[in-house]
Order: structure tokens, then C-alpha cells, then sequence
């Protein structure tokens, strides 16, 4: 199975057994992330050069405006998409091999975790893997150690509070948080758009 067979399989299924082809190519994957993030953590990198070893673990052009602090881990990398003007601070997790996009001017805070897939529930089965996309809207802020969970969708211009744990998918301009993450408050747009 090659990548883009894997990532055609992924998007489509909704259960990866172990041992299976896809799984097997999962941990090629990881081999792979492991080898490049690696050059990116282990040493200082001006903002081009970590944006060409983020275009290397995607596989795909991450644009100019890309910042990342370094160290950054993931279980993949070849499926994360990323926004203009997206920032990732040091620490987080990505466990992207089911899908973490990222739209544009999204922030996210200090050992951000996001996760894709869940284990089976049936014991019998518990290395069996539930594949759920991430995604994550423009203008998102995501506090520090906040945890993703699969599945998730984050809408536009919100707000994950520190430390939340989000199970279910989050409105456009709303805050949430706590353990699970609920609304607190609706964002309101202070900006006055002038037409002059």
C-alpha cells in the first residue's frame, strides 16, 4: 500500500483492524514522522527552513506563514493539511493518520493534543483502531494542554479553553471548556467595518 492508497483507504473506511494492511502501513508512517520530526526537534531552525521540514513530513507545500515551536510530535504527518498563518506552540501531539486540518490564523497553545483514532471497545478487539477526522477551522484559538478528541470539528473563530478535554464538535464563535468541554460564551466581534 503506498500513501496515496493509504490515505484513499482512510478517508473512506470507518475501522481498521490490527494487523491489516492499513495497519502495517500506519507504522510505516510513524517510522517516517519519527525520522523527520526528529531533524525538526533536535536543533534551531530558522521560520523557511521549518517550513520546508513541515512541507517534507505533510507531503504537500506549507505555506510561508507557517510557524511552529518546536518540539512538535506526530504519529504520520502526510495527513495534516495547514492554513495560512497557522502557529502550533511546543509540546503538541498530532495524531493525524485519520486527518487534522487546520484553517487559516488558527492558533494552538502549548502541548495541544489532537487524536484521530479510538481503540475498539470490545476487549477482544481493543487493538482494532475507530478512524475519526480533526478539523479545525479559521481563526481557531486552542489553549494550552487542551485535548481534541476524534471526530471533533471546531468552528470558525472559536475558543478551546486551556486544559478542555472537547468530545463533540464546538460552534463558530463560541468558548468552550472544562473535562468534557462545554459553551460558556458566545465571541462577540468588537471590529467596526467601516465603508468609507
Amino acid at each position: 500500500m503506498n500513501n496515496k492508497q493509504f490515505l484513499d483507504f482512510i478517508e473512506k473506511t470507518d475501522y481498521i483492524p490490527a494487523r491489516s494492511g492499513a495497519h502495517v502501513k500506519m507504522h510505516e508512517l510513524s517510522v517516517r514522522a519519527q525520522k523527520i520530526v526528529a531533524k525538526l526537534n533536535n536543533g534551531v531552525h530558522t521560520p523557511e527552513e521549518t517550513v520546508a521540514i513541515f512541507s517534507e513530513l505533510t507531503d504537500s507545500d506549507v505555506d510561508g506563514s507557517f510557524r511552529c515551536f518546536p518540539p512538535f510530535y506526530t504519529e504520520c504527518g502526510i495527513n495534516i493539511r495547514l492554513g495560512k498563518n497557522v502557529f502550533i506552540n511546543s509540546g503538541c501531539c498530532f495524531q493525524d493518520h485519520v486527518g487534522i486540518e487546520i484553517g487559516d490564523g488558527s492558533l494552538v497553545g502549548h502541548q495541544v493534543v489532537i487524536a484521530t483514532l479510538n481503540h475498539a471497545p470490545d476487549p477482544s478487539k481493543r487493538a482494532d483502531m475507530i478512524p475519526k477526522p480533526v478539523k479545525i477551522g479559521k481563526n481557531v484559538w486552542i489553549g494550552a494542554h487542551a485535548t481534541i478528541l476524534p471526530g471533533v470539528t471546531v468552528g470558525d473563530n472559536a475558543v478551546v479553553a486551556a486544559g478542555a478535554v472537547v468530545t463533540k464538535d464546538v460552534a463558530a464563535n463560541t468558548v468552550v471548556a472544562g473535562v468534557p468541554a462545554k459553551k460558556i460564551k458566545e465571541i462577540k466581534n468588537d471590529t467596526e467595518v467601516k465603508n468609507d
